[in-house]
């Protein structure tokens, strides 16, 4: 009998020493959420920086200017400031970048849900054929069965081959200003009255 006491004192000394010699695993430590006055914060310091930031000027600023005005996160804000006036639930995934490919989750009326990725270009940079497929990958995560690329300049050449492939709508430059002018004038009308 005092042997298998001893035999597992043994065994349970032995568990005891490989553990403490096994490295230790990191912990990942978690973020507090901000409260509303960090939040308030956060907003009074955004409207204050400049364009090249990823951060945002405040919406009636961001609609009445130029698209080749405003940086990612503006743009990606403009988008999602559209789809809600156009009948859109917009969840407003990745502002600014680390998005995993989607900035906007937008549903319709029935439901449907689209993946939107925005990219805020110059005319002479082309959307690569990459961004296409990060997009097709990562609709799967946010549970959307359409996609939807806009861009300010347009798609090259591969892009625009593998986007008619898997069936990615895009909204180039030109299609993109014609929607937003539309837009714009409507809205600039009724914050005149």
């Amino acid at each position: 009998m005092k042997g298998i006491i001893l035999f597992f004192i043994a065994i349970v000394a032995l568990g005891v020493i490989a553990g403490l010699l096994q490295p230790q695993k990191k912990r990942r430590s978690r973020t507090r959420r901000p409260t509303n006055a960090t939040k308030q914060k956060a907003r009074t310091s955004e409207q204050k920086t400049s364009r090249s930031s990823k951060t945002c000027r405040p919406d009636e600023v961001i609609i009445s200017r130029p698209l080749d005005d405003l940086n990612g996160a503006e743009f990606e804000r403009l988008l999602a400031l559209y789809f809600r006036d156009q009948g859109y639930v917009v969840h407003e995934v990745g502002i600014g970048g680390n998005d995993g490919g989607v900035d906007l989750v937008i549903v319709d009326k029935r439901g449907e849900r689209t993946a939107v990725q925005a990219k805020c270009y110059a005319d002479h940079n082309l959307v690569p054929v990459q961004t296409v497929r990060e997009l097709v990958a990562a609709k799967r995560n946010h549970n959307c069965m359409l996609t939807l690329l806009i861009t300010t300049s347009d798609l090259t050449g591969p892009a625009k081959k593998e986007a008619d492939q898997f069936k990615v709508e895009y909204w180039h430059g030109g299609v993109l200003k014609g929607k937003f002018g539309k837009w714009r004038k409507w809205n600039v009308k009724n914050k005149q009255r």
